[in-house]
């Protein structure tokens, strides 16, 4: 293994890790500022008001894009496996 491999490698999961990711945080980044619109422009000022809308929306979008992030990481899983007796070399 050189250390071009290891950085790739290490690249190649980061970016797969925040491509999973990416939807959720979205989500709850879309949901955050609209709540806090919401309340800017109301002058509520609730916590609990900003958590259960970002978790609903967090959740909805898991479900939503759960087949797709499954198959992303089964993906990169598989292509792992395949290539372990490259990796050996």
């Amino acid at each position: 293994m050189t250390p071009e491999f290891v950085t790739g490698f290490l690249s190649e999961g980061i970016k797969t890790t925040i491509l999973l990711a990416s939807p959720m945080l979205l989500a709850g980044l879309i949901v955050g500022l609209i709540v806090s619109i919401f309340q800017a422009a109301t002058q509520i000022n609730e916590m609990t008001m900003t958590f259960i809308p970002k978790i609903l929306a967090v959740s909805i979008a898991l479900l939503v894009f759960f087949p797709w992030m499954l198959q992303t990481m089964i993906d990169f899983i598989t292509n792992l496996f395949v290539n372990i007796p490259d990796y050996i070399r």
